[in-house]
């Protein structure tokens, strides 16, 4: 962590080195306050922000920066007091003589009587937003992968033989979803294969795929999962060509958002959630493809809707960034994933939501007659 350290409540493994990446490599300014009020760890984000570095910010106590009556105060107390992180909205903050701006703050205890302050800048000072807070958020995306890689191969490959033995010994009935542990367990296990050797810079292997194979393959994981009691539509146009893509990335693509879709879904709390999957195809749509190649075609649309509360309005704008989330226990690194999978396959990704309905529309390019005979 660039020469600094967490304190002991984050130490331990795994979920210390996520941890520790994720706080260090955030492109949102984080600072650790400990039971006494002092600072003691900042990351890279804070340092830039203040243009100070843990030894000078550490002088003296954390507390004594902060004017009477301050809103970090109060909200670094309640999150002792009521054990949880807690959040507030346009803080108004003035620290280490630097003139006062805008930002929203979260406070998180952990466990030992420090607390995890974390910035997100809206106005006057600040830490430049935009593409480098992403590219450094999606640097965190790749280092997390390659840590996780080893660990995650291991129990795969004890989920895998589990799944066969009881695909062996199954029903008939029963053995499709039996098969479908073995085909995930596959597919991410050639994820995590390449997640050692993924750059910001690696290209997906694209190949013409039908789009409603890989959506059907998303539905029928959704339905035995994360959508289970969710009223599930589709309206596909069968006429659709097919898409250049790579298979596996093109359903976590969609998985992801079929996922978040479910949660919102479920969030109603009626028992009246749905989704609805279709595509269409969108004649006139063009994108730059990267690193300024030339405009391409990408009239090929999938669209995911939800009927939960909507998209909060003051994540819309940052939504694909990082660390965005509006779930409690969320990392906010799924829709970020999605964004950069998107973008190398050379398409588009958007989204419209309001209290009831939610749509995220993603377009992609269609394969050639030479990708299809080659």
């Amino acid at each position: 962590m660039s020469g600094r350290s967490l304190p002991h409540s984050l130490d331990g493994h795994i979920e210390a080195a996520m941890k520790a990446a994720a706080f260090d490599m955030s492109p949102d300014p984080a600072m650790v306050v400990d039971a006494d009020g002092a600072l003691v760890a900042v990351n890279e984000a804070a340092e830039a922000l203040f243009g100070q570095g843990l030894g000078l910010l550490a002088r003296g106590r954390f507390g004594a920066a902060l004017p009477p009556g301050s809103a970090l105060v109060s909200l670094l107390n309640r999150a002792i007091e009521e054990d949880a992180r807690v959040r507030e909205r346009g803080v108004q903050i003035s620290l280490f003589g630097l003139p006062p701006f805008e930002a929203d703050g979260a406070a998180a205890p952990l466990g030992d009587g420090s607390v995890l302050l974390t910035l997100t800048v809206k106005a006057g000072l600040g830490v430049e937003r935009g593409a480098g807070a992403d590219a450094a958020g999606l640097r965190t995306i790749v280092g997390l992968g390659r840590m996780l890689a080893h660990e995650i191969r291991n129990p795969l490959a004890g989920i895998r033989g589990a799944a066969q033995l009881l695909k062996s010994g199954a029903k008939a009935e029963d053995a499709p979803l039996a098969q479908l542990i073995v085909d995930e367990t596959d597919r991410v296990r050639r994820l995590v294969d390449r997640m050692e050797a993924f750059s910001d810079d690696a290209l997906p292997s694209l190949t013409p795929i039908n789009i409603h194979q890989v959506l059907d393959r998303v539905r029928a994981l959704a339905a035995n999962g994360v959508a289970d009691g969710l009223v599930l539509r589709e309206q596909y146009d069968p006429s659709l060509p097919p898409v250049l893509g790579d298979e596996d990335q093109l359903i976590q693509i969609f998985l992801n958002l079929v996922k978040n879709a479910a949660e919102a879904a479920h969030s109603r709390g009626d028992g009246r959630g749905e989704i609805a999957i279709y595509t269409a195809y969108r004649h006139g749509v063009r994108v730059r493809a990267a690193k300024g190649q030339a405009l391409r075609g990408a009239p090929l649309e999938i669209r995911i809707r939800d009927n939960g509360p909507g998209v909060p309005p003051h994540l819309r704008e940052h939504l694909f960034q990082p660390f965005v989330t509006s779930k409690a226990n969320g990392a906010g690194l799924g829709l970020a994933l999605v964004a950069k999978l998107v973008a190398a396959h050379g398409g588009l990704l958007d989204f419209d939501s309001e209290p009831g309905r939610t749509v995220f529309r993603v377009l992609l390019p269609i394969a050639s007659e030479e990708d299809v005979t080659s």
